[in-house]
């Protein structure tokens, strides 16, 4: 191979985005494991700012939070049978408050997160389901700051977890799954994010999308074979131990097929016109 055919195809590494909390870590265990993440240029970022950079072309492939993947699906394709969602309870995207929902009308509800997709799907539960229009604001997730000055906040991710399992309890909160309360409501499961290749990188590097998906779903099979470990070895470095890293990696759906792929038409069906997409947008998966 000479220099510029060896450029060239360093080149062609794909542009690979990986969301930097607890959620995420099966997936890119299994990578770690395989060998796999050598193939890839990795960038670690929040759910929000992966979906910005995939949106804008600065990565080729990434998770992308629901609402920003709907509004963009005419340049996304998604991932078949790879999401982030939950078939009831997620544990991770949770309403906490001072009073019960019925009575947050008008009143001040943090939110403790720009992504979208939950801060949407809060929401339209608060209001479909209770009727209320509270006074949104977006702060940092600090559970403490936010009970001094709002009645409920909404939290996301590592920050949901450390609320609803360690701070709420200790401070007579109320925790709402919200995964928990979509799937009372339309019995179906609900998915935060989905994988996808940009369409134009896709039509110039078809093999290396494939190569890329099936890596995703080796590792997640192979983190969930093992996740007794994956968990142990995560909870070393985090401020959970390993049996409730354990039950939260195995109650999180990282499954994206026909029920899924049912409850983001629905989702779409009950926000698109005032959210930026479609109510009946096409979903388009990875052939």
């Amino acid at each position: 191979m000479d220099n510029s055919t060896a450029a060239d195809h360093r080149r062609s590494r794909p542009r690979v985005g990986h969301i930097q909390f607890l959620n995420c870590l099966p997936l890119y265990w299994g990578l770690a494991r395989t060998g796999a993440l050598l193939d890839f240029q990795l960038s670690k970022d929040t759910p929000e700012r992966l979906s910005e950079q995939l949106v804008r072309g600065d990565l080729d492939i990434a998770p992308v939070t629901l609402v920003e993947f709907l509004r963009n699906a005419d340049d996304l394709v998604a991932f078949p049978d790879l999401a982030v969602g939950c078939d009831g309870p997620v544990m991770s995207c949770v309403i906490v408050s001072q009073v019960p929902l019925e009575r947050l009308d008008k009143a001040r509800v943090a939110l403790g997160s720009t992504s979208r997709t939950s801060v949407r799907l809060a929401q339209l539960l608060l209001a479909e389901q209770y009727g209320v229009q509270p006074d949104y604001y977006t702060c940092p997730p600090d559970l403490g700051v936010m009970m001094q000055e709002a009645d409920a906040a909404v939290l996301i991710g590592d920050a949901a977890l450390r609320a609803s399992l360690h701070d709420a309890p200790r401070l007579g909160l109320q925790v709402h799954d919200l995964g928990q309360m979509w799937k009372e409501w339309t019995g179906l499961p609900f998915v935060f994010a989905v994988w996808a290749a940009r369409k134009d990188y896709l039509a110039r590097e078809p093999d290396v999308v494939k190569k890329v998906h099936e890596a995703f779903l080796t590792s997640r099979d192979l983190s969930l074979d093992e996740v007794t470990e994956v968990a142990e070895q995560a909870a070393r470095w985090e401020v959970f131990d390993a049996e409730l890293l354990e039950r939260y990696f195995t109650t999180l759906d990282f499954r994206f097929g026909p029920g899924q792929l049912a409850g983001v038409r629905e989702f779409a069906r009950r926000t698109g016109p005032d959210t930026g997409y479609p109510a009946d947008v096409t979903v388009e998966l990875l052939g």
